[in-house]
């Protein structure tokens, strides 16, 4: 009920609300070096200093089950492009910040804990502004990205969320987490939504209550919401012991 409440404020109050801006990164992880290095930096320093910068419910997860290489997923929630360059700019000048990266700072090549990194940037959808914080006990997080062949097919399946699915997500219990139309980043045009589940089991059976929806099924024929996805990518996240959400 509480979320339904929640929602419904977003949903109702969205003419007058700012959107958000998301970053996501994906670390993909160093086979036969510790992870630990990041975990610490990621724990002990970035957090706290971005949470001194008013940044907060911070996201940071991991796949579920085993992959290869192994990835650590972080989504950063800003209120704006403007304190997401705040935030940055400060960490230079950020004391804390500097002594708790010390260690990290100091890791050599031969143990970098990761290969590389990808950020994407994403403006909040109108529909659902501000990131909702999942309800106590969500232990798994599905994480959906859906490509557009042209953007015109984009903007039709934002239109389409904004305008009916998000409605329908919440009563069928998918517990939107965030969405985002991305801005900056790999395989665009494309948009990004996060759910929150308390498990599996809860997860196939809200997902059936969505396909059954009469609305959904109403919706999902109109022509022009035809041809609005050509691929889509669907990765299942655990949330790491220090994740803010």
């Amino acid at each position: 009920m509480k979320r339904l409440i929640v929602l419904f404020f977003l949903l109702s109050a969205q003419v007058f609300a700012q959107k958000e801006f998301y970053e996501i990164r994906t670390y993909e992880m160093k086979f036969g070096t510790p992870a630990s290095g990041l975990h610490n930096y990621l724990e002990k320093a970035l957090l706290p200093a971005l949470n001194r910068q008013g940044v907060n419910n911070i996201g940071v997860f991991e796949e579920n089950g085993l992959s290869q290489p192994t990835k650590i997923y972080l989504i950063i929630p800003y209120t704006n492009m403007q304190v997401y360059e705040r935030a940055n700019t400060s960490l230079k000048k950020d004391a804390a910040y500097n002594a708790a990266s010390a260690e990290y700072n100091a890791i050599s090549l031969e143990k970098a804990p990761y290969n590389r990194y990808v950020t994407s940037f994403y403006n909040a959808f109108s529909g659902i502004p501000r990131m909702v914080k999942p309800a106590s006990g969500s232990m798994l997080f599905e994480l959906r990205t859906y490509e557009g062949y042209i953007e015109d097919a984009f903007n039709r399946k934002v239109k389409m969320f904004n305008e009916g699915e998000l409605k329908i997500f919440e009563e069928t219990g998918l517990h939107s987490v965030l969405f985002g139309e991305k801005i900056a980043g790999p395989d665009m045009p494309c948009l990004t939504y996060m759910l929150a589940f308390k498990d599996m089991a809860e997860r196939d059976e809200n997902w059936k209550k969505f396909s059954a929806n009469p609305e959904w099924k109403r919706i999902s024929v109109l022509p022009e919401y035809a041809n609005t996805v050509s691929n889509i990518t669907r990765i299942f996240l655990k949330p790491l012991a220090y994740s803010q959400l």
